[in-house]
């Protein structure tokens, strides 16, 4: 007989999350770039690459290979709530600023600067401060953190929640 005592240490050790008596895998899984692609295009979110492309190892391309399915997922629970056009611009090629949580990571992604999406991210979330590099940070209660860089929106999607 095992006891849930320790189930969720377990669990966690294996990557799984423990809801009611059911494990299911996280949604930091990587993604390919069909499979972003036909999650972004079923919810009606365009992406744009000044190369045409979509090799990671191209700075000029607009990769989604290794996002993160809580990425798509946030991209998409964006798209619905907001109801403003999106338009993708940077997914996980090369080119962007290294750590942690960031675009090689599949952590992030940005976003064209629309009035729209910049109306609704003012409105709807709270200005937390700037970014080291200046930019202005938003947060969402999901704790997913909007920073306004000027041209676009950068991204970090901690959570599938917008």
């Amino acid at each position: 007989m095992i006891t849930l005592s320790g189930t969720r240490t377990v669990l966690a050790g294996l990557g799984l999350a423990l809801a009611g008596s059911v494990a299911f895998a996280p949604s930091a899984s990587a993604v390919s770039q069909a499979s972003a692609e036909s999650a972004f295009r079923s919810a009606g979110i365009t992406w744009t690459s000044s190369g045409g492309c979509t090799n990671p190892n191209n700075s000029t391309c607009t990769s989604f290979e290794g996002l993160r399915q809580a990425s798509v997922d946030g991209a998409v629970t964006l798209k619905g709530a907001s109801s403003c056009a999106l338009t993708i611009t940077g997914g996980t090629e090369t080119g962007h600023a290294a750590g942690t949580y960031s675009h090689a990571n599949g952590y992030k992604l940005d976003f064209s600067r629309t009035t729209c999406l910049t109306s609704w991210i003012h409105g709807t979330y709270t200005y937390v401060g700037t970014r080291s590099d200046g930019a202005p940070m938003y947060e969402a209660a999901s704790g997913n953190v909007y920073a306004d860089e000027g041209n676009h929106w950068d991204v970090t999607f901690y959570s599938c929640g917008c």
